[in-house]
């Protein structure tokens, strides 16, 4: 007698691990796409096709699972702002590059998501605080490397990181806009200020990121 199949794919047995992994990459997409708010241990097993409790043994508490996806999410930006190679110039080039993509909008928007809930959720302070050290120390290094091959003239590297960050915020608050804000001043905010903070030759910056 021939066996009459059910039609369900077997259920694979993933080690802890690769299922922590798994779960944090959905919710760390589901931040991304829909906002933190939209993190769920019903949504997250909705989309990997397991049950809740399955979610709930990783994170028991949806806080947490909400943090680990904020700071997965920010980890792997951090990787995407600063992965250019190259010379320190060259570098700071693509970082600029991308943060005024189309591409860093999501990212933005999780941001200003993240500071907004941080007012209600005090172990968020704590990661977004984490999240911005290592920001920090990422572009600190860089700045330190343009000096040390004589592209930047910084007095105050730690301010001079400062200023850019706050550039790069203040540029990415307009992410929620419906209607596109066109304007010069807007455009090339960011490369304006990093040209200044660093002590670049005005105009140097702008012309190598747009060419």
């Amino acid at each position: 007698m021939d066996t009459v199949s059910s039609g369900k794919a077997p259920r694979v047995r993933k080690q802890p691990e690769e299922r922590r992994a798994e779960i944090l990459s959905e919710a760390a997409r589901i931040a991304l796409e829909s906002g933190l708010e939209r993190i769920t241990l019903r949504a997250v097993a909705e989309q990997l096709g397991v049950r809740p409790g399955l979610i709930s043994h990783y994170f028991p508490a949806a806080e947490d699972l909400v943090i680990a996806a904020f700071e997965l999410a920010i980890a792997t930006e951090r990787e995407w702002l600063f992965g250019a190679r190259g010379t320190a110039l060259e570098r700071l080039i693509g970082f600029v590059r991308r943060v005024e993509s189309n591409e860093a909008v999501e990212l933005a928007r999780l941001w200003l998501n993240a500071r907004h809930l941080a007012r209600f959720m005090p172990a968020l302070v704590v990661a977004i605080e984490r999240q911005e050290a290592l920001d920090r120390a990422c572009l600190i290094e860089l700045i330190e490397g343009g000096i040390a091959e004589g592209e930047f003239n910084v007095a105050d590297v730690l301010g001079a990181c400062v200023r850019i960050f706050m550039a790069v915020d203040g540029f990415g608050s307009y992410a929620n806009n419906q209607t596109p804000f066109e304007h010069d001043a807007y455009d090339h905010y960011v490369v304006d200020v990093c040209e200044w903070a660093l002590g670049l030759e005005r105009g140097v910056l702008r012309t190598a990121v747009r060419g």
